[in-house]
Parts: structure tokens; sequence; C-alpha cells
């Protein structure tokens, strides 16, 4: 495996914003893709300084930032906000906002309506929400309106309660299965990218593998 250069040469114009073809194409050349998460402007700035390709603001700026004891009572105002300070400091990785609960889940008209606040209001070149199930009409219907989207599977935040509590999924062949389909399905939708969260690496290899689009891993190995 080689490894890319993460900064222009000196005396080179600086690079303009990440294609998401890119990321394809990283993929396909098994090529490390780098997302981390920011809140704030200095992080984006310091996140764009060293590189990074994709920068999600995460909701978990609900629990980390704001003090909540999850990720539910994070507000579309709220999102916002953070997402406009990360966009002003992050110049070439794509921003990803991560679409808060209660954004997207009543219809696909109210999901493409704050989609469309993220893009216009704040900034941001993606979205990211979680789950499959209805969540795979949200998707289609934001990218039929010209809104990338990355998907989100395993430990999905919003939904922990259901799941249990904040504990690893798909650690049954049943459970791995449906992880699959449901990724498959995403792709299908026309997301970009899927986080997948708190699954065993084995199931998280499987489904980098049966897709054509990249994996980002969030404690779902490597």
């Amino acid at each position: 495996m080689t490894t890319r250069p993460r900064h222009p040469a000196p005396n080179t114009p600086a690079p303009g914003k990440l294609p998401l073809t890119e990321l394809v194409d990283l993929k396909r050349q098994r090529q490390p893709i780098v997302m981390v998460t920011a809140y704030d402007f200095p992080s984006g700035r310091l996140a764009d300084a060293a590189g990074v390709d994709v920068i999600l603001v995460g909701d978990s700026a609900a629990m980390t930032v704001l003090g909540h004891d999850s990720t539910v009572p994070a507000t579309m105002e709220e999102m916002l906000l953070l997402t406009r300070a990360v966009t002003r400091g992050a110049r070439r990785p794509l921003v990803v906002a991560d679409m808060p609960f209660g954004s997207f889940q009543v219809s696909d008209e109210l999901a493409l309506e704050n989609a469309i606040r993220f893009v216009k209001e704040a900034g941001a070149d993606a979205v990211k929400l979680e789950g499959a199930g209805p969540s795979v009409s949200r998707v289609r219907a934001l990218v039929g309106a010209g809104i990338p989207v990355m998907g989100h599977l395993g430990l999905t935040p919003q939904s922990a309660t259901m799941l249990g509590g904040f504990k690893a999924q798909g650690r049954t062949a049943a459970k791995a299965a449906r992880l699959v389909e449901d990724a498959l399905e995403l792709e299908r939708a026309g997301c970009f990218a899927i986080v997948l969260e708190a699954i065993p690496a084995g199931v998280a290899a499987v489904v980098t593998r049966r897709l054509t689009i990249p994996t980002i891993g969030i404690g779902a190995g490597p």
C-alpha cells in the first residue's frame, strides 16, 4: 500500500474541495480515508490543516459539547450553528452535517427541507442520517434533489434505547446478515459512504467487501 500526500507541495495553489468521486477511488486503490468529528471553527481549521478527507459535524455534540445524556436532544438550530462554524474553518475536506433526531424521521418532505437548510444555511457538502428501513426512502429523496447522503448502520445513537443502550450490534448471524442487506439497500438508494459503528470487525469487513462505496468505521475494525 502506498501513502498519498496529505498536503500540497510548496508554492502550489491550495487544493479545492475534495470530490465525492475521489472517496470511491480511494477505496478502489485500498487507500485509507480519514474522517474526524468537529464541532467548531478551530477544530475545522485544524482538521483542514491536517489534511483529513471528511469532517463530520456530529449530533454527538449534544453529549460532548452541550452536556446531554444522549444525542436525541440535539436540535436543527444547534446543528446548523455548529455546522456553520466548521465550514468556515474547513476549505478542502468534505463537511458532512449530522441530521438530528426528528429532522428526517417524519417524512421524505421534512427530511428534504432540513437537508436543504444544512446545505444553504450552513454550507454543508453532505448530510448523514441513521438507520435503514424508512431511512432508505429519505436517502432516495435527498439524493434525487442533489444532496449527497452518508448512511449510518450498526449502533445508531438516536435509537440506542431501542437497541438496548450503547451496545455493539450485529453479533448474531441473523443480525449480521441484516446489516449487510441494509448496507446494500442504502448503497442502491444513493449513499456515497456508510458509517459502521460498534459492529464486529469481521462483519464490517464483509459489508465493506460487498459495497462499492466506502465504509467508515467507528469501533468496527480497521
